[in-house]
């Protein structure tokens, strides 16, 4: 007979060829005469092989004679079937047709094969598995119903590209250990990066897949041999079998079962000889587990294999050998039984893993069990390896499997931060590896282009996060392996989505670029044995890295694309450190390389982006690092040459390592270089392009690196005098220059940049002026400093005067102004940058020369503004208060008309006006023609631009706007009251020019004009007139007691405001004279006028009387400081600007500083500086000072008695000896005699000033002789 025990039986390679991993060559391996092809056992002599297979029985148990009696009455039977092939050989495997399969009665009959004679089939069962059982005293749980459930065995046979374990599959999944890690001699770059990946992932060493890679990696041929074995088997045989292996696995596993079998290596080793395998093998773990696998998957009963599936997954997973072992036989039985196992990891999922790694809350497992701990680690395993054997079968499950391999890394406790280290890198290395395998399938050979996996972004996600992980040295090709494998994942369908690709490099690059410096690469990784070859692991890394990105393009070969990519390597072009831009560079020009030698891009495309990424690179031209350098500059040229191919001009493109443009040669300036590079830039580029580019340039400006600075700031100014910047660029890049000026680090660049601006702004004034105006809304603090730089060519600075001066001229009609536009009206952004600019030290001497014009604009704009009733913030505004908060429209402008007078040295004029409260009245339109006149007269008085104003309101006059028309009537009539404007205009075009305003349709133009008319500058007669009636006045003035003194002291002002200096001044030094008498006046209005009309009279009596007037002003100097302490505020008003007018008179030091203090000081701080002023201002008057001071000690008012005390006490301490150089024995007498009144005052205060000063008035006496 031909049991099937004779197939198992039969001659196979013998140990020596398969511990040796021989290659089926040598004498050892060839067949006996007695085989054929396949090992099969072809004796024709039954008894014979009777003989042969009780010999065998003998061996493997030597149990008693009833077997071998048992066997001996069985009747012989013929040999197996063998379907021939081609001239009577023995066909392959692939071409044996399956054995059909049939049920009867719970018995299995062969087809194919004689009934046995003799023996029933439960003999023979029973008689095999005895043969194969262990020791009888430890023999474990056995199905022995088995046999009788299954009736014939069922051969699933496939085509040799499906099947597993041939040796071209063995290589792809395990490939031969390269410890030197060099490239391989294969790789070429003619390859595609999809093809480069490829053999990559194949034939580099993973180191992640274990000891079960040295399994394939000999001699793989013999699973044929083992192949046929089996499928010889019957199911009851297979089933001892698979049990045998499994008891003993489970021994090596240290697992505790029911029945423990103390010695079951010999029972295996005598199994291995059977089969005609090395026994030595018995004891390779990895060996039993790929046996345990085939015979897993050759196996027809399901409920078998699902069982003995069970009973390993159920086994330990702690150690890495036992978890890859499982992975390995799950994976092949997966070829036969894909469904069955995905069952049954999807059982083990949901219970196993579930339980270890989500307890409930009130669980508490002091001594947790470890059989389960890595239960995850395996799954992923399993699913690897499934990937691996099944092939294409797979296509239809990858979707589930990525899912749960998601799921397993992402819920798995031993991820979190929390878990150990080496817990983190099982799960880790178990999920690489089994994306590795799983990789492998995903290819066009297997007809992965016809699906569509959705889970693919989720897989790479988990693989970033392992990339992000990995330390900061290089030991293994971890980095490598990801990086491929993600380069394989995205090649499938559906593309993956930009965010998607974008995080892919942002962590690529990151985990590749932030390694140390190769110099540093070795001495930064830890020590081990043998120690790795660190640059080989980078550059396999690199070139990984490399690959992708050529992917990438791939996948979608265009412009955009390219820019796509660029733009994650800007973060570290932009680098401090320069070995990551050294990287980047590299990586850039492999990519462009490859782009420009191995594609043609058809499509035409300009990305505005690509000239950014040239201007990064182009920064690089200096840098530190030679290679750097050269990489940036061929780079540079590259991006050149695909933007002109994209422009569809034909070009023949010089090659990138002769390229003219950017070569560094020893024989040219480097100015020349940049020059080129320029002309290059403007005429290979769009103008989007070129913006781009200077954009990323100006950029450029706030890098830590001076030459970076240098660079960009040397070629900015060179595009700019070479005319290349179109008007439609001017707004993008004013928005950038304003950006990036304010924070230059270093003089020299800033310096340069003032320069280049200022050529841009020679070139387009107009436009950069509209747009710096449009922006300083937004950014008023950064516009101010590109104001500050367009004036550093007075010329530039003229012209964009004029251009804000147009600006604010530009008033639509009231009617048309919506409330809730008003902010954006053009005239007030140009107020605000006026007002701006009046306090910018670039800007004094444009402001100078602009001063007429400013003046009436500002005039006109307010008039406007008070149209549109934009007065908020005006009323409540103070000057002596620094608020940090914006100014209304009004505000700002009547703020902008006094700093016209404060910066540019006519202060005179706003401390007139301040202290006449002047400016108050420009505040509303009901008192603004008055305010109006003040202030010209002030301009008048003081020869503040009268030429210039009187040419300007003559042009407002003549316009249409009646604002305009009011504003220039005002201040020519107030012109016309000095004799001093006929030296500028012609008296009779004066008159003919009134005379025509008459018709104005404006009612306050005709009576001003009118008025001007009756000026006596256009009327000669009228001054002797005036003259008559002044004496008259005088007369009546300087009695006594005048009747209303009040009355007479205004028309007495207005008459000599009108003449002048025209013979009036003998009468205004009488008046000058006599005014002083009326300061201590009870009355209030009469103190106040007597004042206010002082300080215009000693300002009216020409050159003639200039001494007498000032010695007048002089002797009235104590009396005003006095009444500075007046009781009545108005008084005080008054007196503060006869004070000043008098020390603008006596031309003291510091009058603008003692305006200062007169308009905005508080206090005593304020008081002992105007003394100061005063007193210092006078040196060798101290002892005059003092003697009027004494008269005020008898002052009815306390307030002026109080201030009396105050000073002379100052003058007592400050200027003792002084004092004593002066006075005189007289002196001293009268000093004693008005102390001595205070003596008995009832006041307290004055009681106690004479016993303070009254010692130091003594000790005076004592020196004074």
């Amino acid at each position: 007979m031909d049991s099937p025990l004779l197939l198992c039986c039969g001659e196979l390679p013998g140990p020596d060829a398969l511990g040796a991993g021989h290659s089926g060559s040598g004498p050892d391996s060839r067949p006996s005469p007695d085989q054929d092809e396949r090992g099969q056992c072809q004796s024709e002599d039954p008894q014979e092989a009777l003989t042969l297979t009780t010999g065998h029985l003998l061996v493997l148990t030597g149990q008693t004679a009833v077997a071998l009696l048992a066997a001996q009455v069985r009747a012989p039977g013929r040999a197996p079937e063998v379907h021939e092939g081609p001239q009577g050989a023995p066909a392959p495997v692939h071409m044996q047709q399956p054995p059909q399969r049939q049920e009867a009665n719970g018995a299995g009959v062969l087809e194919g094969r004689e009934g046995r004679q003799g023996l029933t089939r439960e003999d023979e069962a029973f008689l095999l598995m005895v043969a194969l059982l262990p020791p009888a005293h430890s023999t474990p749980h056995m199905d022995m119903g088995l046999a009788a459930r299954h009736s014939e065995r069922c051969r699933a046979r496939h085509p040799v590209g499906h099947r597993p374990g041939g040796p071209e599959a063995l290589c792809t999944m395990l490939a031969p250990t390269n410890h030197n890690f060099h490239q391989p001699l294969w790789l070429s770059n003619r390859l595609s990066p999809r093809e480069e990946q490829e053999l990559e992932l194949d034939f580099s060493d993973s180191g992640f897949l274990g000891d079960t890679e040295k399994c394939w990696s000999h001699n793989p041929h013999w699973e044929v041999h083992l192949v046929s074995k089996a499928r010889a088997m019957l199911v009851t045989e297979q089933s001892l079998v698979l049990e045998n292996i499994r008891i003993h696995l489970c021994d090596h596993s240290q697992l505790v079962v029911k029945h423990r079998v103390p010695d079951t290596g010999m029972d295996i080793q005598r199994l291995l000889e059977l089969l005609k395998l090395d026994p030595q093998k018995a004891e390779d773990k990895a060996f039993l587990f790929q046996l345990y696998g085939i015979f897993l998957r050759e196996c027809t009963d399901v409920d078998l294999v699902r069982r003995h599936l069970t009973c390993l997954l159920e086994s330990s997973h702690q150690s890495c050998s036992q978890r890859e072992g499982i992975a390995l036989s799950v994976g092949l039985a997966s070829t036969t039984h894909l469904e069955q196992v995905w069952a049954l990891l999807e059982h083990m999922g949901r219970t196993r893993f579930l339980r270890w790694a989500l307890p409930s809350p009130g669980s508490q497992l002091e001594d947790p069990d470890l059989h389960w701990k890595w239960v995850s680690s395996t799954s992923l395993l399993c699913y690897g390896q499934m990937a691996t054997h099944a092939k294409e079968r797979i296509l239809p499950w990858v979707d589930n499997i990525i899912s749960r391999m998601v799921y397993y890394f992402s819920c798995s406790h031993y991820v979190s931060p929390a878990g150990p280290p080496h817990e983190d890198k099982i799960l880790e290395s178990s999920f690489l590896s089994a994306s590795i395998l799983l990789t492998r399938v995903l290819r066009p050979k297997y007809g992965a282009q016809n699906y569509k996996f959705a889970q693919t972004p989720e897989l790479i996600q988990c693989l970033l996060c392992i990339l992000q992980k990995e330390p900061d040295f290089l030991v293994t090709l971890c980095r490598q392996k990801i990086i491929l494998v993600i380069v394989g994942l995205s090649n499938l369908r559906p593309s993956l989505k930009p965010l998607v690709k974008s995080r892919i490099l942002q962590t690529c690059l990151q985990s590749v670029y932030l390694l140390p410096p190769t110099e540093e690469l070795k001495s930064k990784s830890p020590p081990m044995e043998p120690a790795p070859d660190v640059m080989a692991l980078y550059g396999k890394t690199e070139r990984a890295l490399n690959l992708l990105l050529q992917n990438f393009f791939l996948e979608n070969p265009s412009m955009d694309e390219l820019c796509f990519l660029l733009q994650h390597m800007e973060r570290w072009l932009r680098s401090d450190k320069s070995h990551e831009r050294k990287r980047a560079v590299q990586s850039i020009f492999l990519l462009l390389q490859y782009v420009v030698d191995s594609l043609r891009l058809t499509e035409e495309a300009t990305p505005s982006m690509l000239g950014h990424h040239i201007g990064l690179l182009t920064l690089l031209c200096r840098d530190r690092d030679k290679v750097t350098r050269s990489r940036s500059q061929q780079c540079v040229s590259l991006l050149l040459h695909l933007a002109v191919e994209q422009k569809g001009r034909a070009l023949e493109f010089t090659p990138w390592n002769k390229a003219r443009h950017f070569e560094v040669k020893a024989s040219k300036e480097w100015g020349m270089r940049l020059c080129r590079m320029v002309k290059a830039f403007h005429r290979d580029l769009t103008v989007a392009q070129h913006t781009q580019l200077v954009l990323t340039l100006l950029h450029g400006l706030r890098s830590h690196s001076h030459l970076r600075c240098d660079l960009a700031s040397r070629l900015l100014l060179m595009i700019f005098q070479d005319a290349g910047i179109k008007l439609e660029q001017v707004a993008e890049i004013l928005h950038s220059l304003l950006q990036e000026l304010p924070g230059i680090r270093f003089k020299s660049v800033q310096q340069t940049m003032m320069k280049a601006t200022a050529v841009l702004g020679n070139q387009h004034t107009q436009e950069v002026v509209e747009v710096t105006l449009s922006l300083s809304h937004t950014l008023e603090r950064k516009t101010l400093f590109l104001w500050q730089t367009l004036a550093t060519n007075l010329r530039l600075a003229r012209k964009v005067m004029t251009i804000l001066y147009m600006k604010l001229k530009l008033r639509p009609p009231r009617e048309l102004v919506q409330p809730t536009h008003q902010a954006q009206l053009v005239c007030l952004r140009a107020l605000n940058t006026i007002y701006e600019l009046l306090y910018t030290r670039e800007y004094r001497a444009t402001v100078r020369w602009a001063f007429a014009g400013l003046f009436m604009g500002l005039l006109t704009q307010l008039h406007y503004l008070l149209e549109l009733g934009m007065e908020e913030g005006l009323s409540d505004y103070q000057e002596d208060i620094l608020e940090d908060r914006p100014l209304g429209p009004c505000r700002t402008c009547l703020e902008a008309l006094k700093g016209l007078f404060w910066t540019t040295d006519s202060w005179e004029v706003f401390a007139h006006v301040k202290l006449l409260d002047g400016w108050q009245h420009l505040e509303c339109l009901d008192t603004y023609p008055e305010g109006v006149s003040l202030l010209a007269r002030a301009v008048s008085h003081y020869d503040c631009e009268v030429k210039a104003i009187l040419g300007q309101a003559i042009i407002f006059l003549k316009n249409n706007e009646e604002r305009d028309n009011i504003v220039a009537i005002l201040i020519l009539t107030e012109f016309l009251n000095s004799p001093e404007v006929f030296q500028h205009v012609n008296r009779r075009n004066m008159v003919n020019f009134m005379n025509q305003n008459l018709k104005n349709p404006n009612q306050l133009v005709q009576a001003m004009s009118l008025q001007a008319l009756s000026s006596i500058l256009m009327h000669q007669k009228k001054v002797a007139l005036l003259q008559s009636r002044l004496m008259e006045l005088l007369d009546d003035f300087l009695q006594p007691e005048p009747k209303d003194p009040l009355g007479l002291m205004q028309i007495l002002g207005d008459i000599l405001h009108r003449l002048g200096d025209q013979s009036v001044g003998a009468a205004s030094l009488k008046i000058a004279q006599h005014l002083p008498l009326f300061f201590e006046d009870v009355r209030a209005e009469v103190r106040g006028g007597a004042i206010l009309l002082f300080g215009d009279v000693i300002h009216s009596g020409g050159k003639k009387f200039r001494q007498a007037l000032k010695t007048s002003a002089f002797q009235a100097l104590v009396p005003l400081l006095f009444h500075l302490a007046d009781p009545c505020p108005a008084v005080v008003m008054k007196t503060k600007f006869t004070f000043l007018r008098c020390a603008i008179l006596l031309k003291w030091e510091f009058q603008k500083e003692l305006f200062s203090k007169l308009a905005w000081g508080r206090g005593l701080g304020a008081e002992n500086d105007v003394f100061i002023y005063m007193v210092e201002s006078n040196f060798g008057n101290y002892h005059q000072f003092l003697m009027q001071a004494l008269t005020y000690l008898n002052s009815p008012h306390k307030n002026l008695k109080l201030a009396a005390m105050k000073f002379i006490g100052g003058m007592l301490q400050d200027y003792f000896t002084d004092l004593c150089f002066h006075l005189k024995k007289g002196d001293i007498r009268t000093l004693k005699k008005y102390l001595d009144t205070l003596r008995q005052d009832p006041d307290s205060t004055c009681r106690r000033f004479y016993l303070n000063f009254m010692g130091d008035i003594m000790e005076l006496s004592q020196y004074v002789t």
